[in-house]
């Protein structure tokens, strides 16, 4: 379901049927509703703009139906924030409940310029186990945040926005400028930009080393 169609996928190992907004549904909500009646195996929503669309999403996903869909949010945790922003305070605990069961995987996006032009891509990465559950359930507090969670799960091959801006940064990517402007928390990517510096500064003494030039005859 998408506003408009941007890319015809082809049918190969598996059949798409593309629906675009205006054209064959009317709005999100009765789209969805459609669909679920031709038993898809995955479902993809454009946009979840307006609580009915996430209702019907999060209906989806609990029976069963891989659902994916995008949000316009900063980061990971965020896009729970503003999903449950969309409904009432007396609705939260329970959608809170719904949406820690439902939700695999979130990942983000924010494209930076580059230093020899161009657009690079950072990433957000946010999975599922027993701590982002919980998180999600109960929400954020001082001893327990998304971000958190995601920065120690990196073994897992998740990853904050700000441990893939030191990536490109080291990798020579993007400017120590752009690094910051982009950070969720400067303080860590001052840090860790900081840390990057130090251990060129080692490695490039390490390969010059220290050459002493002496005379020919020095030794006899």
């Amino acid at each position: 379901l998408e506003d408009p169609i941007e890319f015809v996928h082809p049918a190969g190992r598996a059949t798409f049927s593309q629906r675009e907004l205006g054209d064959d549904f009317d709005n999100y909500p009765n789209g969805l509703r459609a669909a679920l009646r031709q038993a898809p195996k995955v479902i993809f929503v454009g946009e979840m703009r307006d609580r009915a669309t996430v209702e019907v999403a999060l209906m989806a996903a609990e029976t069963g139906h891989l659902v994916l869909s995008t949000l316009h949010t900063v980061d990971a945790g965020q896009s729970i924030n503003r999903i449950v922003g969309l409904f009432s305070l007396g609705e939260e605990a329970q959608l809170r409940l719904r949406l820690a069961d439902s939700i695999r995987y979130i990942v983000s996006q924010r494209l930076a310029p580059k230093i020899a032009g161009g657009r690079q891509l950072l990433t957000e990465i946010m999975g599922y186990n027993l701590r982002t559950r919980e998180t999600i359930a109960l929400g954020e507090s001082e001893n327990r945040s998304f971000y958190d969670i995601i920065e120690a799960s990196s073994p897992f091959g998740w990853n904050t926005f700000d441990q893939s801006i030191l990536q490109a940064y080291e990798a020579g990517a993007i400017s120590e400028e752009t690094a910051c402007l982009f950070s969720s928390k400067k303080g860590r990517v001052a840090r860790g930009i900081d840390l990057i510096q130090k251990t060129r500064g080692i490695d490039n003494q390490t390969d010059t080393g220290l050459r002493l030039d002496l005379p020919s005859n020095a030794f006899r």
